[in-house]
Order: structure tokens, then C-alpha cells, then sequence
């Protein structure tokens, strides 16, 4: 029942399949008034989800199958059951709060949408496959504009619940809910866009640069090299018949194979290719023993201008909790070339381009925490997302990550481009259509318009509080008339 629920993710985005499902679940849960047993049933449900939406967990273990393959196994059935966990103590206290089927069905309601917010934050936070995201792509999911991943979710929740409830008058009642909803976005679909950004009395030209640089062959010698001119070629190509230069062009996370504080001539080269040009790019730098994963603009003479360090780092894969221990048994991250990991950069940042406006930079899995957008210093004029999706597969992984970046724009307001070293690169317009988009495992480079940015939506000036305020409340009220 759970993998089945997990159809409503990307790259399937089955919510029609989802819903219905959940409404199942919340149905057979409800029915189960002891908290033991309604935690085991939601464990197993949960760990069901769980694995079919992560597999691709297991995609960084088999990069080096001989060192890291015999971990695969372990790492999926660790979080599958570790993210169940949430979906155990949601149905344990909806078992313990409501004293009939029906409130029972309510009190789930709440606690799911509370154990993914508590999921988004917990150990750092792990927003993955939360229930709302099964929305992404359709109408219903410009309502993040107004209440954000979490309200999303609740109100996924509740519409599943009242199916559960009555079959009859309350699926009518979640049909006429989610009806209203999705009129609501198609409406926001249809206003009028901005104006879009203008260069010099054109609109800004923006070039992707996907190499298409396999994880497994990424850091080989000689491979490093071909995949180091491919970008080059793609950086220096000229446009098609009819379409302007690109005013910047962007390369992906960790693109260029040396450290940016000791390039030798590699910064000229990529100046030269591009004509002068600024290039931002993924590249690793190093401070003394400690290196991070960085992204820097090159300037003109292969200049360095902004540098942004990736600060919301993953576990296991960039550091590694406890790492001196685990390094002397031979475990190390597996994305970190050097030691036991990178460190961690001070916070989000803003880049200031000049006439090119002021960037929000995301590196890889950075752009799954709406949190650390909305605690930016400041609104950015765009964001920029820079990733290496190689880690993630070809099935789920990277269209998952796709589909977050679509949430991240339309939260905002604010268009996002996306470079991914092996796909799927792509610019989002602040509503979370994608505009223009290279395929996955591909090589070559794409020329698109910057669209336009909103004005900051209703989220963007609250972030996640009013509904994590509301979902207290709501257990409280639980808690209380429980008590009564």
C-alpha cells in the first residue's frame, strides 16, 4: 500500500493513483485503537513508501561497487525504516488522540502532515518525498505559493481523510476541495507574466553547459581531461542562427577537476572559450586542510569574482558524522575527494552579478530545503542551482530533484535555472513551468531567456511558521479534547 502511494512522486507523478491510496491507508489505520499496533502497521506501510520513492539511495554505492556495494542493501532498508518511523509515531498518536474511526482518521491526518514537517528538520532535515509533493507539476501545486511543502501536504492529508471517513460524501467533499484548489491554480497559471529581464535592451541570454561526465568516470585520469574540453567546446559554441550571445554561462557542481586556488592556466581557458564572457561553475577550493564545495564566477583573464561554499552539506555523502572514527575503518564520503568530507559554508548567500542582478546559489541538494532559500540575506533577482544528479541514477533520483527545484521556484516566485552534470538541466519560470530543458544523459549546451521574477509571494515572506503553527495547534486541540 505504501510503494503504491509513492506512484504520486516524480518521474510517475500518479496522484491520481496516490490519493486514493492514502484515503485507503488513513481508512485501515484508522480502525486500529491500539497505538502498538497502529505503529507497527504504519512502519511496514511507511517503509513500503519509503524504499519504492529512494531507491535510487542505493546509486552512490554502486559508483564503486568493489568498496561501497556492500552497503547498498543496508543504506535502502536504514531509510526506508528510518523515514517510516515518522508515518510509526503519526499512527501511534492518531491510535492514543481519537476515540472513534473518524477522529482517529482526522488525528492521522494531522500527525502525517506534521511527521513530514518534523522530517524537513530533524538531524538537518531530509524534505524528500513528502505527500504533498505528488502535486508538483499540476495546478494544484501553485498553492505552495500561498502555504509552502507543508501546507501541501496537510492539505493532501486531509482530502485522503475525508475520503477515508465516507466513501461517498467524503470523497465528494476531498473531490469538491481539491477542484477548488485546482481552479485556483489554473487562474494563477493564466495571469499575465512580468515583463522579462532585459540586457542592454535584450533579454538576458543564459548558456548550460551539461557535460555529460558519468559518476564512475568523473575523476579518471585522461576522462577528466575529455570531459574538461567537452565544456570548453560547449562553452565557445556559437549560437544558433537568429539567438543572441549568452550574457552567462553556467557550468555544474564540481565541473572543473582542480582546486579553484590552484588552477594553473585552467581559469584562462575557460575565459578564453568564452569570449570574455562570465562563467559561473562548480569547483572545489581548499583553506588549509579543510576544502569545500564551492561555486565561482570567471571573470574576464579568468578572474575570480563572487565564490559561493556549499553550507548545507549531506550526510554520509560530503562529511561525515563522527569522521575521524569512521575514516579509520575505512568509510568515507563518498562525493568529498579529499579525507573525511567537506566543510560546511557560513549560509545562503547572495551573489551580486552586477546588470546580470543578484543570484541565490544552491548547490545540488541545497535546493531540496525551502527553509534555506527563505533565509537568504535579502531577495534574490534569481536562483541558480548547480548539481551533479550522476550520484542519483537514472530512474527516480534526478526527476525528483527536478520537481523540487519546480516547487522552489513557484514558493518563491522567482524563476530558477538548473545546470546538472548529466541532465536533467533545465530553466524554471517563477510559476514552475520548465521553459527549456536538456534531457538526461546527454552532452551538449542550451540556450535559453532568463523569465521573469514575482514580486515575493505570501511564502516567501512567511516560509514554513504559519503552518507549522497551525499543525501545532491542531495537535494540541487533539491532545486537549482527547484528554475531555
Amino acid at each position: 500500500m505504501g510503494a503504491l502511494i509513492a506512484a504520486g512522486q516524480a518521474p510517475l507523478g500518479a496522484w491520481w493513483l496516490a490519493l486514493p491510496v492514502l484515503a485507503l491507508l488513513i481508512r485501515w489505520l484508522a480502525r486500529e485503537p491500539h497505538p502498538r499496533r497502529a505503529a507497527v502497521m504504519a512502519l511496514f506501510a511507511g517503509a513500503g513508501h519509503f524504499a519504492a520513492a529512494l531507491f535510487w539511495i542505493v546509486e552512490p554505492f554502486l559508483v564503486d561497487v568493489a568498496r561501497h556495494g556492500w552497503m547498498a542493501p543496508f543504506a535502502l532498508i536504514l531509510i526506508s525504516f528510518g523515514m517510516a518511523l515518522f508515518w510509526a509515531g503519526a499512527a501511534a498518536f492518531a491510535a492514543w488522540a481519537g476515540q472513534t474511526p473518524a477522529r482517529r482518521a482526522l488525528a492521522l491526518a494531522v500527525a502525517l502532515a506534521a511527521a513530514d514537517a518534523l522530517r524537513s528538520y530533524v538531524l538537518t532535515g531530509f524534505p524528500w518525498a513528502l505527500l504533498g509533493h505528488v502535486w508538483i507539476g499540476r495546478p494544484v501545486a501553485q498553492a505552495a505559493a500561498y502555504i509552502g511543502p507543508l501546507g501541501l501536504g496537510l492539505l493532501t492529508t486531509l482530502a485522503a481523510a475525508l475520503a477515508a471517513l465516507a466513501p461517498r460524501r467524503g470523497s465528494a467533499a476531498a473531490l469538491a476541495l481539491l477542484a477548488a484548489v485546482w481552479a485556483g491554480g489554473v487562474w494563477r497559471l493564466a495571469q499575465p507574466d512580468p515583463a522579462p529581464v532585459m540586457i542592454e535592451g535584450r533579454p538576458f541570454q543564459i548558456r548550460l553547459a551539461q557535460p555529460n561526465a558519468a559518476q564512475d568516470l568523473k575523476w579518471q585520469p585522461g576522462m577528466q581531461e575529455m570531459f574538461f574540453e567537452r565544456m570548453l567546446a560547449q562553452t565557445a559554441a556559437a549560437p544558433a542562427p537568429g539567438m543572441p550571445s549568452p550574457d552567462l554561462i553556467l557550468w555544474p557542481e564540481t565541473a572543473v577537476p582542480w582546486l579553484l586556488n590552484d588552477p594553473g592556466i585552467v581559469l584562462e581557458m575557460i575565459s578564453q572559450a568564452a569570449g570574455g564572457t562570465p562563467v559561473a561553475l562548480g569547483i572545489q577550493r581548499s583553506e588549509g586542510l579543510r576544502y569545500y564545495n564551492s561555486l565561482a564566477v570567471i571573470g574576464p583573464g579568468g578572474t575570480v569574482g563572487e565564490v559561493y561554499d556549499k553550507h548545507h552539506l549531506v550526510p554520509f555523502g560530503e562529511y561525515m558524522p563522527a569522521g575521524d572514527l569512521l575514516g579509520s575503518l575505512g568509510i568515507t564520503a563518498f562525493a568529498a575527494r579529499q579525507g573525511n568530507g567537506y566543510s560546511a559554508g557560513p549560509g545562503p548567500a547572495l551573489l551580486d552579478l552586477g546588470p546580470l542582478g543578484r543570484v541565490l546559489p544552491l548547490i545540488c541538494y541545497e535546493a531540496v530545503f525551502p527553509q534555506d532559500l527563505n533565509a537568504a540575506p535579502g531577495r534574490a533577482d534569481w536562483i541558480l542551482q548547480a548539481t551533479n544528479d550522476a550520484w542519483f541514477g537514472a530512474l527516480s533520483g534526478p526527476y525528483q530533484h527536478l520537481a523540487q527545484a519546480r516547487l522552489r521556484a513557484l514558493e518563491q516566485g522567482l524563476p530558477l535555472v538548473r545546470v546538472a552534470n548529466t541532465g536533467v538541466s533545465a530553466v524554471i519560470d517563477a510559476k514552475g513551468r520548465v521553459l527549456a530543458s536538456l534531457p538526461l544523459n546527454t552532452d551538449g549546451f542550451l540556450d535559453a531567456p532568463l523569465p521573469a521574477a514575482y514580486p515575493p509571494t505570501p511564502y516567501a515572506r512567511s516560509g514554513d511558521w504559519p503552518m507549522l503553527v497551525l499543525l501545532s495547534l491542531l495537535l494540541l486541540g487533539l491532545v486537549t479534547t482527547r484528554r475531555r
